[in-house]
């Protein structure tokens, strides 16, 4: 009887649910290890489903872990899209405050989501080096835009390498952040903060 009971509780997920579940785990499976040491199976394991089910999502760990990748570049972009007409000096510390919840929220698919470096598969690497192109001009157009440090980009030609060396700064930081900092979040977003207005005061 609580078998049967358990059955019709139980709730079939919709084609999205179910995607974001296979996503989800195997976020969690490649911030733990290598590219290499991720097993389909496994996943499918954890999730409770087939591995043809799970094929038929992804058909292949590259594209399983491309997805992963796409999810987290997603999300972040989100995150941290600019206020049009706010000035970035203002928007920058609400920018980092809700960069920074993410990565304490999502930690596994940010820790997945930079593993992609190191990924030897050329393909996921290119999808990975896409999504930071992507936070790049997204940072260098509200840049662009803004009335105080508009006019200094046109005339940085080192602006768009600074910004990518900003946010190479600020990944090492959010890493080592979730891996026992004792700094708090107040902490670490001014610190990133700093770096950044000091690259463009420079």
């Amino acid at each position: 009887m609580a078998a049967n009971q358990g059955e019709r509780t139980r709730r079939r997920l919709s084609t999205k649910e179910r995607r974001e579940q296979l996503l989800s785990v195997g976020a969690r499976l490649f911030s733990e290890s290598p590219y290499d040491d991720v097993w389909i199976e496994r996943v499918a394991e954890i999730a409770g489903v087939s591995r043809g089910l799970l094929y038929h999502y992804f058909p292949t760990k590259r594209d399983f872990f491309a997805a992963v990748v796409e999810r987290e570049s997603e999300r972040m972009l989100r995150m941290t899209a600019a206020v049009p007409g706010v000035p970035v000096r203002e928007q920058l510390t609400a920018g980092l405050d809700t960069y920074l919840e993410y990565v304490r929220a999502h930690a596994h698919g940010y820790r997945a989501f930079h593993r992609a470096d190191a990924a030897g598969d050329q393909v996921v690497r290119r999808v990975y080096q896409r999504a930071l192109a992507a936070q790049e001009r997204q940072i260098l157009a509200a840049l662009a835009a803004d009335p105080e440090f508009g006019p200094l980009a046109e005339r940085r030609p080192d602006l768009e390498l600074a910004v990518r060396g900003w946010l190479a700064f600020t990944t090492a930081v959010c890493l080592e952040w979730l891996r026992g900092s004792d700094l708090t979040r107040e902490q670490v977003r001014d610190l990133c903060a700093r770096a950044l207005l000091g690259v463009l005061a420079s």
